[in-house]
């Protein structure tokens, strides 16, 4: 879409296949996730499919009947059990994890979100299959992993702008460096992260963004977001006359994930754009 002298692409790309990709050279893995999490169901199914045996655990109580994404994490055969929120947010120390092992053997643990140096290096492989037609690339912003992937693959002349979705999400901006330097040593200056549309912060939000959410056709935690954020900055001459934007479109967990076949799960310790 044309939007004054500025060019809007929507591009539709699943991150977490992406995510999981080079995470599956280990015979078991734990993830953390909602009730609702698209990491929880993509990883079921993609365990299911490359024989990985999977184990989810979900924030709060358990409730029955299991709601869709449950019910096809469980039918593809992931192992479910649940935290309450107390616990759920110590899930990453000793204590929690420790507790976790004795009840499941050694276990591979995903952070919440699916964002470490695999993922990065699996979100790295999405501007190389995009051409070279565009100057910016924008995508919501969660857990770091996506923003900081794609601006490791970005070609030379190219940038990428991620939108928060967390209210006071600036700590998301030594997050994204961080995974980038655990996945390549270094990380880039080719990004930058939108900190003021989170429309009051994960899973929020108000009439306003329910309004474009529904034009647009997008969902409101993270797509709707980022749009909105696009939108505002070109109303407001963020971007040079004749910027060739495309916007990623995530949250498509029917996309299968594809396996790497290292056994250390990275399959290159460069983007892809660098081969």
């Amino acid at each position: 879409m044309e939007l004054g002298n500025v060019r809007l692409v929507l591009v539709h790309d699943d991150n977490k296949p992406r995510k999981l990709k080079h995470n599956l050279g280990h015979p078991r893995i734990l993830a953390f996730g909602g009730a609702y999490s698209n990491l929880i169901r993509a990883l079921a199914g993609a365990g299911r499919e490359h024989g990985v045996e999977t184990i989810g655990v979900i924030r709060g109580e358990e409730h029955l009947p299991l709601n869709p994404v449950l019910a096809y994490a469980r039918a593809c055969g992931m192992r479910l059990t649940y935290l309450d929120r107390a616990a759920y947010r110590r899930k990453h120390t000793p204590e929690v994890l420790d507790r976790l092992r004795a009840e499941f053997g050694e276990v591979f643990v995903l952070p919440e979100g699916g964002s470490n140096a695999a993922a990065v290096r699996g979100c790295a492989e999405l501007p190389a299959e995009l051409g070279d037609d565009y100057d910016v690339i924008c995508c919501p912003v969660g857990t770091g992993g996506t923003l900081a992937g794609i601006a490791a693959g970005l070609p030379p002349g190219r940038r990428a702008i991620g939108f928060s979705v967390l209210k006071g999400g600036g700590f998301l901006r030594e997050e994204v460096a961080r995974l980038q330097r655990q996945a390549y040593g270094e990380a880039t200056a080719n990004w930058s992260i939108e900190l003021g549309y989170h429309f009051g912060g994960y899973a929020r939000t108000t009439p306003e963004l329910d309004a474009f959410a529904a034009e647009h056709h997008v969902e409101r935690i993270y797509v709707a977001k980022m749009l909105y954020g696009v939108h505002d900055l070109i109303r407001k001459g963020r971007f040079e006359p004749g910027t060739r934007i495309l916007a990623v479109v995530t949250a498509q967990p029917e996309l299968p994930v594809a396996s790497c076949d290292s056994p250390t799960g990275f399959d290159s310790g460069e983007p892809r754009w660098r081969r």
